[in-house]
């Protein structure tokens, strides 16, 4: 009898080398050294330098196939193979379909051109010749472009819609579009007509074609209702180094006060001012930098991670890798336990994230388990070096522009590298949270620079408050900016107050327009020739200390502000360093539900702010968790970086724009109450009835309109009159529920 073997079979797993990253990458480079081998040789041929079968039979069939077009293939071909070759070697490339795509029309349509040129009466002779090295054919591909053509349209049609062809091929190549075209043009018109006046051509200190954030020219007209809508642009080009001024902007939009045909009241919010204003470029900030994150270290990374995890009894295999700017994500796929059919669990990898720390010689290891989405178990691991994400790098992509929103902003890069950007419409308050020096302040400059690069004056308005005194002040001065940056505790909460007086009064507008947002009012004011209303972004960089101030004043205010200002067109961003249920109350957080967690002292902390653990294992220096509206898990992002200098720049590009313009804030009068003329006068109570009401509530402490009625014997127009005055005088509360009296909260 013959002894059975019980031993297994080993066999090859195809499917698992296959889906090595580093089988993967190896396997790239060497078809990126094949093609460039087979140009360098193709090139090498046609100089006469080397001969033999293939090499002779290869050149023969290029020239049948393309005829002269033989030598930019050979380029083409050693082209592909460095790009291909230098995009895996730590450069990657960014692919553009316009460049690709205009170079293949121009490339055929000229095989065909000078095909149907050179071919009168034996056009498959000219085929048959370029096997012998004739260049005067465009090949069998320009015999089989031109031979149709002149068929049916003729020899000279031919000719012509090739040409054609040629040019949009060029066009596409070179990123040349109609506008552009039309610029020159006007350019040289302009020359021609100050040549032909006899006086002398002016050089243009703008250039001719300039495609970035430029607007077309609004022409003079009698009486223009409103400022134009900005229409945000493709952001500028990148250049070597910014500039050491600001740049010449391309076009000037100027904004005119419109003019109203019946007299009203003052409005609360000032108008805008007849003064000229452009858009900012991209060249007031730096430039990205780099690729931080190097094959080698990536590999052995890979490597630690599966054998500490084999060690464990656990088989896994790191089929992906996300390189981010501050940590890189390798994606696990859980295989089998060892000497066991049973699959690993997810939870078995979470639990050894200790080990792994410890394996990786990292500072902190996040494990997310597993990837919403994906079937892999994220492990994301702290690079060696972290990578500064900048505000243009982040502008100056597809994803920000597809947003195509006023108040869009950057937010960073992922830990794939790809850019996240935000839409504050849409959310459409914020509350962002973390320890001091997570990066919660710079934040808040990354969204005022956005939102002051891509909208107006005139279509958008910022409070900005600040009670530790040295962040935020940089932007006084801003043409933007309501006043000044509010420092003082004691003003800020009359100010929250303020927006929400703004707010009920634009509800009131909207509905007398029967308007049911911001953009149907400005619409409709627009086609009737009057003035339109601003969007307003109120930022906060400390909620703590106002809640430690008044904390039942401001969680109803900012609690009722968030509730029904989006409306409006009024949004919140609020920030704070101490993420605990008496600061981020549960009615705040309901109103919120964008959230941002930075690094937190705590997992008690990372739950308050995001419902869930997580933020406790964050990096600080911009290391965030960003939790959008819509979403049920919050995504890892590297937080755009603002320095100073471009800070600098920026506010210097608007002062510049529009000199020492002091504009005083609009709740200045809740400021000083003494001063209640116009304040009689728009709601038309007298003086002393007015003093009255005021000693009477004070009194009882509490107001209504009821009250009033009874207590002053006077009907109830004149009762809400008087509420409505003394709450814009900051006597009383706004609106509480329906049948609830309003608190006394000083004034006067």
């Amino acid at each position: 009898m013959t002894k059975r073997s019980t031993g297994k079979k080993s066999s090859f797993d195809w499917r698992a080398t296959l889906a090595d990253p580093q089988f993967r990458q190896t396997l790239q480079w060497i078809l990126a050294l094949l093609v460039l081998a087979v140009g360098v040789i193709t090139l090498l041929a046609l100089l006469g330098v080397t001969r033999g079968f293939l090499v002779d039979w290869w050149i023969e069939l290029l020239r049948f196939l393309f005829g002269f077009g033989v030598i930019p293939i050979t380029a083409a071909i050693i082209a592909a193979g460095l790009l291909w070759l230098a995009h895996y070697l730590d450069r990657p490339i960014d692919w553009r379909w316009r460049p690709f795509v205009g170079v293949e029309l121009a490339f055929f349509s000229l095989l065909g051109l000078v095909h149907a040129v050179a071919a009168r009466d034996d056009a498959w002779g000219l085929v048959e010749a370029a096997k012998n090295g004739s260049l005067g054919s465009g090949g069998l591909v320009g015999w089989a472009i031109s031979v149709p053509l002149v068929k049916n349209i003729g020899s000279w049609l031919t000719v012509l819609f090739l040409l054609v062809v040629l040019t949009l091929g060029l066009g596409l190549a070179f990123d040349v579009t109609l506008a552009d075209l039309k610029q020159v043009a006007a350019v040289m018109r302009k020359r021609f007509a100050e040549r032909k006046a006899g006086r002398p051509a002016k050089k243009s200190a703008k250039p001719a074609v300039q495609r970035a954030r430029s607007r077309p020219s609004q022409p003079a007209r009698p009486a223009p209702p409103s400022p134009p809508r900005t229409v945000r642009q493709k952001p500028i080009p990148r250049r070597a180094t910014p500039p050491p001024s600001p740049p010449q902007p391309s076009v000037t939009i100027t904004s005119t006060t419109p003019s109203s045909a019946k007299p009203s009241p003052a409005p609360l919010v000032p108008a805008p001012l007849p003064v000229e204003y452009t858009l900012p470029s991209l060249d007031l900030l730096d430039e990205p930098e780099g690729p931080v994150m190097s094959d080698d270290e990536i590999r052995e990374k890979s490597r630690i991670i599966k054998d500490t995890l084999e060690q464990f009894g656990l088989e896994v295999n790191v089929s992906e890798t996300r390189v981010g700017p501050t940590v890189t994500q390798f994606g696990v796929s859980p295989g089998h336990m060892k000497h066991s059919r049973r699959k690993v669990r997810v939870n078995q990898i979470s639990a050894l994230a200790a080990d792994l720390t410890l394996a990786l010689a990292a500072p902190r290891l996040r494990v997310e388990a597993p990837v919403p989405g994906r079937p892999i178990v994220g492990i994301e691991v702290p690079n060696s070096k972290v990578q500064l994400v900048g505000v243009r790098e982040v502008m100056d992509t597809d994803a920000f522009r597809k947003l195509d929103s006023p108040l869009a902003f950057a937010l960073g890069r992922n830990v794939a590298g790809e850019p996240v950007v935000a839409d504050l419409s849409r959310m459409p308050h914020l509350l962002i949270a973390g320890t001091t020096g997570s990066g919660k302040s710079v934040c808040i400059k990354t969204i005022i620079t956005c939102l002051i690069y891509n909208n107006m004056p005139e279509e958008l308005r910022l409070v900005l408050i600040d009670p530790k005194m040295v962040e935020l002040i940089r932007f006084n001065g801003l043409p933007h900016l309501y006043g000044r940056v509010e420092v003082d505790l004691e003003r800020v909460v009359k100010v929250l107050r303020w927006v929400a007086l703004e707010m009920d009064k634009r509800y009131r507008l909207f509905a007398e327009a029967t308007a049911r947002n911001l953009n149907d009012y400005n619409r409709m004011m627009k086609k009737a020739g009057q003035p339109t209303k601003p969007r307003i972004v109120v930022l906060v960089d400390e909620l703590a200390d106002l809640m430690m101030l008044a904390p039942d004043e401001v969680e109803r205010t900012i609690c009722r502000i968030a509730q029904m200002a989006r409306a409006t067109g009024i949004h919140l961003v609020m920030a704070t360093q101490r993420p605990s249920v008496d600061v981020v109350t549960g009615l705040i957080k309901a109103n919120f539900p964008a959230r941002i967690s930075f690094a937190t002292v705590s997992q008690t902390d990372s739950r308050v702010i995001l419902d869930m653990p997580g933020a406790e294992t964050l990096l600080g220096d911009g290391d965030m968790l960003y939790l959008a509206a819509d979403a049920g898990y919050p995504v890892r992002v590297q937080g755009c970086f603002v320095s100073e200098e471009e800070v600098e720049r920026m506010v210097s590009f608007w002062h510049n724009q529009v000199g020492a313009l002091e504009e005083e804030a609009p709740w200045e009068r809740m400021m000083r109450p003494e001063e209640r003329d116009s304040v009689v006068d728009e709601y038309n109570v007298e003086e002393d009835i007015l003093q009255q009401a005021i000693a009477l509530v004070r009194k009882e402490g509490e107001a209504s309109a009821s009250l009033l009625q009874r207590r002053m014997s006077i009907g109830h127009p004149r009762a809400a009159r008087l509420m409505k005055a003394m709450e814009e005088l900051g006597i009383i509360g706004p609106p509480e529920a329906a049948g609830r009296t309003r608190r006394v909260i000083g004034g006067g």
